[in-house]
């Protein structure tokens, strides 16, 4: 199968239901549980590069420590902000989903769906209940 990598959170609601969609395509992935083993200086540069975002685009803002360190001081170069990063793991957004396809950021969680290199197998709602996929494996499409 087609190598998933999967930087997550296990107490992120979107990083659940980003894993569950993975897995409903019949992909296995590699977990990292990031806050555990965050990833090398080089390999955030690259999954930040690779994603199309921003260092900015990354950072987490609630539930870190983000205001304390001011990291939304224009000054602040890119490499300050990674080095933040490092420091505190907790300050890098997730998921970031890697795939032969390509990197995302996965929020919304359904993002995945377009770099999976696997069809969703089945019906999948989001824990809120949120249709993501219908029964036949078809991308539900909401209306805003």
């Amino acid at each position: 199968m087609n190598e998933v990598t999967i930087y997550h959170n296990p107490d992120c609601g979107t990083s659940r239901n980003t894993l569950a969609m993975i897995r409903n395509a019949g992909i296995e992935p590699t977990v990292i549980e990031y806050l555990k083993h965050p990833p090398s200086r080089e390999r955030l540069i690259e999954l930040i590069e690779k994603s199309g975002l921003a260092v900015r685009d990354v950072l987490r803002q609630k539930g870190t420590p983000y205001a304390e360190l001011q990291l939304d001081n224009p000054a602040l170069t890119d490499g300050q902000l990674i080095d933040a990063m490092m420091s505190h793991p907790i300050l890098i957004n997730r998921p970031f989903v890697m795939t032969e396809m390509g990197v995302r950021l996965c929020r919304p969680s359904e993002i995945v769906l377009d770099i999976l290199p696997a069809a969703q197998r089945g019906a999948f709602n989001k824990e809120d209940g949120e249709a993501v996929v219908d029964s036949e494996g078809k991308r539900v499409r909401n209306h805003d």
